[in-house]
C-alpha cells in the first residue's frame, strides 16, 4: 500500500528548487498548493519513508540555504533553523 509523504517548504522558490532536485534524485515528487510537495513512499516499508527524508536532507544541503528538514507526524517541514 502506498503512502504519500508531505513536504512543506518555507517559500515558493524553495519549493520549486526542492522539487527540481528531488526529481533529479529519482523521486516522484509533485507540487501541491504554493509551498507543498507530495512524494509517494511505501507505507509498509518504513525504510522507504526514511529514505525520502534522507533525500530531502541531501537536497536541502545542495540548496546551500540555511534550512533544516524536520519530520513531524508524516510531514517534512523545511524551515530555517531554530535559534
Amino acid at each position: 500500500m502506498a503512502e504519500t509523504v508531505q513536504v512543506e517548504a518555507a517559500r515558493i522558490p524553495d519549493r520549486d528548487r526542492l522539487l527540481e532536485l528531488l526529481v533529479e534524485h529519482g523521486l516522484a515528487a509533485e507540487p501541491v498548493g504554493e509551498v507543498e510537495l507530495k512524494i509517494p513512499c511505501d507505507e509498509a516499508d518504513e525504510a522507504a519513508c526514511d529514505e525520502v527524508m534522507e533525500h530531502v536532507e541531501s537536497v536541502v544541503f545542495d540548496l546551500g540555504a540555511p534550512f533544516v528538514p524536520i519530520k513531524h507526524e508524516g510531514v517534512i517541514y523545511v524551515r530555517p533553523p531554530i535559534a
